[in-house]
């Protein structure tokens, strides 16, 4: 049975395969009633997605952001929920962060090139469509092109964080991130954490910076990995939240929103805060 809440998803507006509207009606269908849309520094998908969501009795889109961040060595996603798309300075970073995407996904491609690797740039721009450009759609003109079979391949062999042909790109910290989402009203959530190195002093600094939630019951994270990250949470007095990260691009093994064991308690928790925050009215 699919968990009430999936905190973490993605349309065509950043790197998924559903438009928001396919994607309201798949996470309605699933039996999830508190929805999160996070693409990747976009809130573009919003507006569509709530007038799909209208049509469901009962089902609440709760808007939202996933931004990338650099510490040394790794990145660092953010969730930010509880986020107004109509605030004109968080378009504007927003734009700005985008902008650096679709640099660094011209610079992948021409890496790869160099390695033997033809791909078009072209392609990979008609692949995203009117999303900015990100990784998953390069990986995508791989797998269209035959040198791999998944996209998860291409991240694991190119064009993941340590592979021969990434690319780095103008990120915020992830102190800086959650400052301008509660500086905006939101709620931040440290996003997929069970492999970054040093979680708890990264904790410890982001909580400080105003951080309230965590990814706890993540995509297919493992009952004892749950657990790790729900002690942490309880450590650092943190929400802890979950999504499936769906973007509908990953295959046959890839969880359907709601597909994760969030219970009934966290959620209630996590809308007991929202309606505190600066934002509470977006909160249902």
């Amino acid at each position: 049975m699919a968990s009430k809440g999936d905190f973490h998803t993605h349309s065509t507006a950043s790197d998924g395969r559903l438009t928001p509207t396919q994607l309201v009606e798949l996470v309605a269908s699933q039996g999830v009633k508190y929805h999160a849309l996070t693409d990747h520094d976009s809130t573009e998908g919003i507006a569509e997605a709530r007038a799909a969501a209208a049509k469901h009795p009962g089902y609440v889109l709760i808007p939202g952001v996933e931004m990338g961040t650099d510490i040394e060595g790794a990145e660092v996603h953010m969730l930010g929920l509880y986020l107004s798309p109509d605030d004109p300075d968080l378009q504007k970073m927003l734009a700005h962060l985008r902008e650096g995407r679709v640099g660094r996904g011209y610079g992948i491609v021409q890496k790869l090139r160099a390695m033997g690797i033809m791909i078009e740039w072209e392609r990979v721009q008609e692949i995203a469509g009117d999303a900015s450009v990100g990784r998953p759609h390069v990986a995508q003109a791989l797998v269209e092109a035959g040198y791999v079979d998944k996209v998860a391949d291409a991240f694991d062999r190119w064009i993941g964080r340590n592979g021969p042909a990434y690319v780095e790109r103008e990120k915020m910290t992830p102190a800086e991130s959650v400052q301008c989402i509660v500086e905006r009203g939101g709620l931040a959530c440290l996003a997929h954490p069970a492999d970054l190195q040093d979680l708890d002093a990264l904790l410890a600094e982001l909580k400080a910076a105003g951080m309230a939630a965590m990814e706890v019951f993540y995509k297919d994270y493992p009952p004892e990995t749950v657990e790790r990250l729900h002690r942490a949470a309880r450590q650092f007095d943190l929400l802890p939240l979950g999504g499936s990260d769906y973007h509908g691009i990953f295959g046959n093994d890839e969880p359907l929103p709601g597909d994760i064991p969030l219970p009934d308690w966290a959620i209630e928790r996590m809308l007991e805060y929202a309606r505190t925050l600066p934002n509470r009215e977006l909160v249902q």
